[in-house]
């Protein structure tokens, strides 16, 4: 019997896009009396989850089309992303740079075409909007600006905000880009349903006067009220907070704001547990806000510097807490461009090329749409689990353990709570409804009984740190299309069903038995022994195609090899490495050639998933001296390859040439455990920049000491100026990475060493604190003496003493301290970082007096 897609899909199609908002924006949007934005006529609240994305401007659009790539239609493909993460919102600040001249008249060109076929298609797609007509700044970032001529160009962002030419410019494009007509919709984006407000421009920044403040808001509302329309303005009122009553008497209806949780460009992924860094989401001023009837959403909010999935949901469940309605992320990376991540080098979010963060925000969208605002869930680590969502930074894991739906970011073995009733699963790794190998995302859609959808994404490889200087010359991830065996365990589906490859040239064909089959990357029709036939795989499937499927091309064409050697390791106990490899093919052998003194051995090296390899070195070679060795390769034509180097052939060889060998330290158990060294560490302490930072040699050799001398421990700050002073000023040392080798010594150390200095000729009082894996800090002053003196503290002695947020978030009015429920004791084993505190027990009458202190280094004894 066949059975038309048609006729399924009659009854599947509200299933299909649950978090849709399904043509409910055609009504008017308004904000009530509890600053809740909804729809006039059904007053239904709006609910709303997505990204930033900015293929029609600036760097994207240059790159595409010096790429030769058609930015249409790479739109449509990440579109197609987007629709599959469940988002249903868009955001971004137009470069007005590039569509308005210096009076403020708006340019029709390429950026404006894109822009609006962008808009079209997401309408298509079921999406609202968030528009920020201005973003200030000119089309350079993370190249030189270009000479557009515009307002923005020709004031730049100060002036905007108070030059009379300026403002009047601005006045003319808000109404211009208000009755600017969209010709993929044929309305005005004044009057386009889809978009649900506007707001005004991007993170102004304002200084002066409240009047001031409150007559320029004036001004840019009634802009944008002399188009004609009705829709909500919003306003940044996440920076310069202190003039949240100007803004509001400008005649906004809410404000909008961003969270920046772990700093911005730190270089490098950032180790440790942030969801410490997300617990809390507080807004001193929301009574003002409230005074005001004003709705709240945000803008721009991102992770930077993290690869960890876990921390998204965590960012939503404290957005929705603090009584934020709609959000978006920055920035999604163009598919075209995410190998490179050229964009925003510190942020990285792509579908394809960072799948454990993208289904970290496919579970943040659900938050958006299920949680209600307000809701509490108590403090950490209690709000790691809340409604259907759990989340744990050992397991780098969030799961969405819904009635049926069923999404996790990596391995787990929590069952579904009610299997028989799961539609929806999307995962990475293994859980107990998938057994998958690849390292890519993948989807199942149940579209009817006995009948599924598998969407199964190629693997990406991180080769280079996404976060660091980037080039389009300088490739980060590579993506390798394998096949890969995958068991399903679906009651549903049951272990006897078809396989059936239906996107573009996916010839696939098969049956299994056992529920086990091989699988590349496509889409296909899963189908019960018993269930009805499809044969119109290219019918509609809500907002998409049956048989769509959008990935980049393989770009795997040499080896790449990444293995960054564990500085020191204890004598006497296995050693666990890691290394990434990848090549076109994977190679027929994989070996590790070490050796301790004259004590050779050959290891086996063996094969995770893509490009992942580990190996151990057993306990009985790890006598104390310097472990040596080698990785060698062997690929499918029989060349060997060594490393470090790339060198051709084997170390066996009479005529090998390499030198070099990757080292390890092999200590005894009662060695001091290093956690900070000035000479290597100083560079990445986390820090907010203040001048008076320094590293300087000392007298000893290969010994440097880092300084810190501040004027003032407390600086007013101009985004806050209400602010109540906090006379504090911390660092952070993360060294999870660093002591990874030494980690079972941890229990036989008894004291911390603390080799330091104060400066200016005086003694200072200095808080040396260790924070655990739960964010809790134990601690204690010590008084450092001019001269250079190693101190010591009985871990016995440690107190909890207050853990400071570390990077210092954006946006600054944010909670200094981290407020928590920890209740365990200290314990050595569970040690993460180091805190260094200039501020507590130092007397009051000496708080405003100069401070300084020198480290030189930090151990456990």
């Amino acid at each position: 019997m066949v059975l038309r897609i048609t006729a399924i899909f009659i009854l599947l199609f509200a299933s299909c896009i649950p978090l849709k908002a399904q043509n409910k924006s055609a009504e008017q949007v308004i904000i009530d009396k509890k600053g809740v934005m909804r729809y006039k006529k059904s007053k239904e609240e709006i609910k709303g989850f997505g990204i930033n994305y900015t293929v029609p401007f600036a760097h994207a659009w240059r790159s595409a089309k010096k790429m030769g790539i058609d930015p249409k239609e790479a739109m449509l493909q990440d579109i197609y992303h987007f629709t599959r993460l469940g988002f249903d919102l868009y955001r971004v600040h137009v470069w007005d740079t590039e569509i308005s001249d210096s009076l403020g008249n708006l340019l029709k060109n390429e950026h404006l075409d894109a822009f609006d076929f962008l808009l079209a298609t997401l309408k298509e797609h079921g999406f609202n909007a968030i528009i920020t007509p201005i973003a200030f700044w000119g089309n350079g970032w993370p190249e030189p600006d270009e000479p557009t001529g515009s307002f923005s160009m020709k004031y730049g962002k100060k002036d905007a905000l108070t030059n009379p030419d300026a403002i009047k410019a601005q006045q003319n494009y808000l109404t211009q880009f208000m009755n600017h007509m969209n010709p993929y919709t044929g309305l005005a984006y004044k009057d386009e349903p889809m978009i649900l407000a506007f707001e005004v421009s991007n993170e102004p920044h304002h200084t002066g006067e409240a009047q001031e403040v409150t007559a320029f808001v004036k001004s840019m509302v009634e802009a944008i009220r002399n188009s004609g329309t009705t829709k909500p303005v919003f306003y940044n009122i996440s920076h310069a907070v202190h003039f949240a009553d100007a803004y509001f008497q400008g005649g906004i209806q809410g404000g909008t704001f961003q969270w920046y949780p772990t700093g911005l460009g730190y270089k490098r992924e950032l180790e440790g547990n942030l969801l410490p860094n997300v617990d809390n989401y507080e807004i001193p001023f929301d009574s003002t806000i409230r005074r005001y009837q004003g709705a709240k959403i945000v803008y721009e909010f991102d992770a930077a510097d993290v690869n960890k999935s876990y921390i998204y949901p965590a960012m939503a469940r404290s957005f929705r807490t603090a009584g934020i309605q709609l959000a978006t992320h920055f920035a999604y990376d163009p598919t075209y461009l995410a190998y490179a991540n050229t964009e925003y080098n510190t942020h990285y979010m792509n579908l394809v090329y960072t799948p454990q963060k993208a289904l970290g925000l496919m579970i943040a969208s659900r938050i958006f749409h299920e949680i209600p605002m307000y809701t509490s869930f108590g403090k950490y680590p209690q709000d790691t689990s809340f409604q259907y969502v759990t989340l744990s930074y050992k397991q780098n894991l969030a799961l969405y353990n819904g009635p049926d739906t069923y999404i996790y970011t990596n391995n787990t073995t929590t069952a579904p709570i009610k299997e028989e009733d799961i539609k929806k699963v999307a995962g990475w790794g293994n859980s107990p409804l998938v057994t998958y190998k690849g390292s890519g995302a993948y989807f199942l859609d149940k579209l009817t009984e006995g009948i599924w959808r598998l969407e199964v994404l190629p693997d990406p490889i991180a080769v280079e740190n996404p976060f660091g200087r980037n080039s389009p010359e300088k490739t980060v991830s590579l993506i390798q299309w394998n096949q890969h065996p995958m068991q399903l365990t679906i009651k549903n589906l049951g272990r006897n069903f078809s396989i059936r490859g239906i996107n573009k040239d996916n010839q696939l064909d098969t049956k299994t038995s056992n529920g086990l089959f091989m699988v590349s990357p496509g889409t296909y029709l899963l189908m019960r022994k018993d269930a009805f036939f499809i044969s119109d795989i290219t019918g509609k499937w809500g907002k998409v195609r049956l048989n769509d499927f959008y990935a980049p091309a393989a770009d795997v064409k040499k080896q790449w090899f990444n293995h960054v050697p564990i500085k020191e390791a204890s004598a006497k106990t296995d050693l666990k490495l890691s290394f990434q490899f990848i090549a076109p093919q994977r190679p027929v052998k994989t070996e590790l050639i070490a050796y301790v003194d004259q004590d050779y051995r050959t290891i086996p090296i063996h094969y995770l998933s893509t490009g992942s390899y580990q190996t151990v070195i057993p306990a009985d070679l790890l006598k104390s001296g310097i472990l040596h060795y080698y990785v060698v390769i062997t690929s499918h034509d029989n060349q060997t390859t060594t490393y470090p180097g790339a060198i051709k052939g084997h170390p066996y060889d009479w005529n090998f040439t390499g030198t070099k060998t990757f080292q390890t330290k092999i200590v005894p158990a009662e060695f001091p455990i290093h956690l900070f060294d000035a000479t290597s560490d100083a560079e990445w302490l986390i820090k907010e920049w203040k001048p008076g930072f320094s590293l300087q040699p000392t007298t000893t050799q290969n010994e440097s000491v880092v300084e810190l001398n501040l004027q003032q421990l407390f600086t007013p700050d101009f985004e806050n100026l209400n602010a109540k002073p906090v006379y504090d000023y911390s660092i952070r040392h993360s060294f999870t990475e660093l002591i990874k080798g030494r980690k079972a010594d941890l229990l036989t150390k008894s004291k911390l060493k603390i080799k330091a200095k104060s400066l200016n000729g005086k003694s200072t009082k200095l808080q040396v604190a260790l924070i655990l894996d739960n964010g809790a800090a134990f601690g204690k002053i010590i008084d450092l003496q001019p001269d250079i003196l190693e101190y010591s503290i009985d871990l016995t002695e440690l107190q909890e003493v207050n853990t400071v947020t570390l990077p210092r978030p954006y946006p600054s009015f944010l909670p200094y301290y981290f407020d928590h429920n920890n209740i365990n004791p200290f314990d050595v084993s569970k040690v993460e970082s180091l805190q260094f505190s200039i501020g507590p027990g130092i007397p009051e009458s000496e708080l405003k007096q100069p401070h300084g202190i020198g480290l030189v280094r930090v151990s456990l004894e």
